[in-house]
């Protein structure tokens, strides 16, 4: 397996959403799966947005610039119709939600690049959803990839880029596959619910918080035991793109999962991060796009899974 380079990619494919205000982190904890009620200057957190159903419309990394400032990291093709659909539960609450993608650069670090960076201020050690600031710029540690530190830095935009090599965007877009954690997109809006990304085994889900949309749906699959797909790891030799179907050949025209986020491997072929039902996943043989489609070769997410309750 091709280790993952360092460097520092410019992530045009995400975008900011902004929520300033005294209510603006009550406002946001309201809404997610993650509590940002308590959520501190020295954090971050991966929360999702869901609609009635507990089915994701939406996933962010969510911090604090300051009290009642907040930045949430979204996949820009969904920004515009999330960034509406919350500004319709504000009514009465101190907060203004604006698009700031304008307004702040995005950037994605690996390896040494997180320390020539920040001037060796930072340990790339660190762990997830810790947050570091450096005057104006937010760097936030995400999970590694086959090992190499991750982390966004988020700036002004008339901030200078960050020192370090650049990487090219498929290849930070691999190392996002290869870490496991995925991202909600449009191919897969409303096709999750957080466990089925795995978000609770990695950070995604206050289950002792309040009520937010979903709520009672989450929490049914996970004090139930109904957890019946999980997120993996897959390779193919044939391209894959999030919301494709795969199948297992036993079910027939019957889909046992969706790509939830893919990327070209430096290597050669495709990985992808899969949601499919466990059970397929124990058996093997599952295939891309039809009973008969290419063979993927399946691998357990790179974390262990929090178990059922």
């Amino acid at each position: 397996m091709e280790k993952l380079h360092n460097g520092v990619a410019r992530l045009t494919h995400l975008g900011l959403i902004r929520a300033q205000g005294d209510d603006a982190a009550k406002f946001l904890h309201n809404q997610f799966t993650n509590d940002f009620s308590l959520l501190g200057l020295s954090q971050a957190r991966l929360a999702g947005f869901c609609n009635a159903k507990g089915r994701l419309q939406a996933s962010f990394v969510g911090f604090k610039r300051s009290p009642t400032d907040l930045l949430l990291v979204c996949s820009q093709d969904i920004l515009a119709a999330t960034l509406k659909r919350l500004k319709m539960f504000v009514l009465r609450a101190k907060v203004d939600l604006s698009d700031a993608s304008d307004a702040f650069s995005i950037y994605g670090l690996t390896g040494s690049a997180i320390e020539s960076a920040t001037d060796n201020r930072a340990d790339s050690t660190l762990n997830s959803w810790v947050k570091v600031d450096f005057d104006d710029v937010s760097m936030v540690m995400l999970y590694p990839a086959d090992g190499v530190a991750r982390a966004l830095w988020v700036a002004p935009s008339a901030h200078p880029e960050p020192a370090g090599t650049p990487l090219a965007l498929t290849h930070w877009a691999w190392g996002e596959v290869r870490s496991g954690v995925a991202t909600v997109t449009q191919p897969v809006f409303e096709a999750f619910v957080p466990q089925m990304l795995n978000h609770e085994s990695v950070g995604g889900v206050n289950f002792k918080k309040g009520c937010y949309p979903g709520q009672e749906v989450v929490a049914r699959s996970q004090f139930r035991g109904t957890l019946k797909r999980r997120a993996y790891l897959a390779h193919a030799e044939a391209p894959l793109q999030a919301g494709d179907e795969v199948y297992l050949p036993a079910d027939g025209d019957q889909p046992c999962g969706m790509v939830a986020q893919a990327a070209a491997a430096p290597g050669g072929g495709f990985d992808a991060i899969i949601s499919m039902q466990i059970s397929a996943f124990e058996a093997g043989g599952v295939r891309l796009k039809a009973a008969d489609g290419p063979l993927l070769a399946l691998s357990p997410p790179p974390y262990p899974l929090l178990e059922d309750i």
